[in-house]
């Protein structure tokens, strides 16, 4: 009986770890195989996490670890990009704050400060001018006035004649005299000759009364001025109505400005101009259109509205650049908007913005626009926005270097695509690359450059080599250099001739780049602290930059980048070698950089 008991006991255990085998094996084989793939899959969405640096965004790794360039800790990069068109990018809230962007909604109707600006020159008052000629023939024995810039006055002594004409009308004058009781006529005759030489009644009686012939006869000037062209030398032989000097009265002058045909429409005779120049810089001088060029210059497509300015405080140098000022000045279409001129960047060809997609998210898309007048510190836009869009008014660049690393449409690369061998289509260097690793991508063939004279490029270039002296002394950090180089740039900026541009949009470009590039060094050349000088450096190296490529040197140049500089924002400047001497730092960080661009 207990046996049976046992041997049905153990037919049980033995069942039921059959029964376990059997089935139950297979729900642990599904377990351990559904943990297996959950691993798995797990490792496989780990391993497709890209990491990246705020900073340096072409910098992309599989695992998390410090950048290469700059030594911040990598972040996730964003993976995703759903809902988005073909060109449109969307940029992380770290690097919508580290790069300070900003935007703001456009309107119509609306001109900014209701002014327009124009550019021109100081010029001489021809209606004031005066040539200064020789009334009788002959040779000339004495100068007295030897150069151009000395003034003269009215009834002075200018020069020195022997005149054979002169001679025998003089004797003419003795013989008549000794006649004129018997022959009055002969005798009033011979005088009036006399007087048609310009010769004076106190003249013609000296030499009457002296009863013998004076050889030499002075010249005398007819009017008061300065001046402007001295034509003959001791020695040469002049005819009768031969010009001598040019004489220029400069107690009036003209500033001639030039005008486009967008323009003409908003200027009328007896406006208001307010004038102003760099050498007064504190003072504005108000004058009044008074002559508006019938005749459009079809080269230039310009212009030229002129202004009389009172200068008897002699403050105007003909030569001198000024920028004029009309102000109440409206719109003539209610279906214009207006940007900030900082929302608007250059290719020589076309003008383009950022315009932000989503209104609640970071998405940005590149747009073409049309620019019309430059108003104040704001563009109108003739077409391509529409009221209420919202575009970016500062990281400008730094909303186009993302757009670029991404192989959208971008300032450089109007019809977008992947522009370098590296991941995914990202610029510069790759995983583990120095800072001094550039892109393959020759960048200069892909901007639209304008194409100007010789002339123009070379008196560019003369800016461009004084950049460079204050992009060294910052280099050093010797401000007192610095100020010395700024105000070098700002000399030779004036010496740039805008009427050797031949179009309106390089003229419309070079007007607006040439204005910041003047402020910018003069603000560096008043300033003597080299954390102010660096910081106005940043504005300068953006115009400068944006001069290269749009109108070139005949020189290749390099864009180099600080992702340190200006508090973490970041900032490029130029240079002629690859090796990177950060200005923005100096020795306290002179290798920190990396080389962005090649400007052919």
């Amino acid at each position: 009986m207990n046996k049976n008991i046992i041997y049905i006991g153990v037919a049980l255990i033995v069942g039921l770890l059959g029964g376990f085998l059997l089935f139950g094996g297979g729900s642990a084989d599904i377990a351990t195989n559904k943990i297996t793939d959950s691993h798995e899959h797990s490792v496989e969405i780990v391993s497709n996490q890209m990491w990246t640096c705020s900073m340096h965004p072409q910098i992309m790794r599989e695992e998390p670890g410090d950048c290469p360039i700059c030594g911040m800790d990598l972040i996730p990069a964003e993976t995703g990009a759903e809902g988005l068109n073909a060109n449109e990018i969307k940029m992380t809230e770290n690097a919508m704050a580290l790069a300070n962007i900003q935007t703001s909604v456009v309107e119509q109707g609306q001109v900014g400060d209701n002014s327009l600006k124009l550019s021109g020159k100081i010029m001489t008052n021809e209606e004031s001018n005066a040539v200064q000629v020789t009334y009788f023939g002959g040779r000339i024995e004495k100068l007295y006035v030897n150069s151009t810039g000395e003034r003269v006055s009215a009834g002075q002594r200018l020069a020195t004649i022997y005149s054979p004409e002169l001679v025998a009308a003089q004797q003419e004058l003795l013989t008549a005299s000794s006649l004129k009781e018997s022959q009055p006529e002969l005798y009033k005759a011979v005088r009036n000759k006399l007087k048609l030489w310009k010769l004076s009644e106190k003249q013609i009686n000296a030499i009457e009364s002296a009863g013998k012939i004076q050889e030499n006869f002075p010249v005398f000037a007819t009017v008061s001025g300065t001046v402007t062209n001295k034509m003959v030398e001791e020695g040469d032989y002049v005819k009768q109505g031969q010009p001598l000097y040019k004489i220029a009265n400069f107690n009036t002058v003209w500033a001639e400005f030039d005008a486009y045909e967008n323009q003409i429409a908003l200027l009328k005779k007896g406006q208001t101009i307010k004038v102003n120049t760099n050498a007064y810089r504190n003072e504005v001088f108000d004058a009044k259109i008074s002559f508006i060029d019938p005749l459009l210059n079809s080269a230039t497509r310009t212009i030229v509205i002129r202004t009389v300015l009172n200068n008897k405080s002699d403050k105007f140098k003909p030569g001198m650049f000024v920028e004029g000022k009309v102000e109440g000045i409206q719109s003539n279409s209610n279906s214009t908007v207006t940007v900030p001129a900082t929302a608007v960047m250059w290719t020589g060809e076309r003008s383009v913005v950022y315009i932000k997609t989503k209104p609640n998210e970071s998405v940005f898309e590149m747009r073409e626009v049309l620019l019309g007048n430059a108003n104040g510190d704001t563009y109108t836009i003739l077409e391509g926005l529409e009221n209420g869009d919202e575009v970016v008014t500062n990281g400008t660049f730094t909303v186009d270097a993302a757009a670029q690393l991404q192989g959208k449409k971008s300032m450089m690369n109007a019809e977008g695509g992947k522009t370098t061998t590296g991941h995914e289509g990202h610029l510069g260097m790759q995983d583990g690359d120095s800072g001094n690793k550039t892109d393959k991508t020759n960048h200069s063939e892909m901007k639209e450059r304008i194409v100007v004279s010789n002339k123009f490029q070379n008196q560019l270039k003369q800016v461009f080599d004084d950049y460079i002296l204050l992009k060294d002394a910052l280099v050093n950090d010797n401000n007192n250099e610095a100020q010395i180089a700024a105000k070098k740039i700002g000399q030779n900026l004036a010496k740039v001739d805008m009427k050797l541009l031949s179009n309106e949009k390089a003229h419309n470009h070079w007007m607006t780049i040439e204005k910041e590039l003047k402020t910018a060094a003069s603000a560096i050349e008043n300033s003597s602290e080299i954390a102010t000088q660096r910081g106005h450096f940043k504005h300068l190296s953006a115009h400068m930059i944006s001069s290269i490529q749009l109108f070139g040197i005949n020189q290749k140049v390099y864009s180099e980048f600080c992702p340190m500089a200006d508090n973490n924002k970041g900032a490029y400047w130029l240079s002629l070698e690859k090796e990177i001497r950060n200005p923005y730092y100096g020795d306290a960080m002179l290798k920190c950089g990396e080389v962005r661009d090649t400007i052919e």
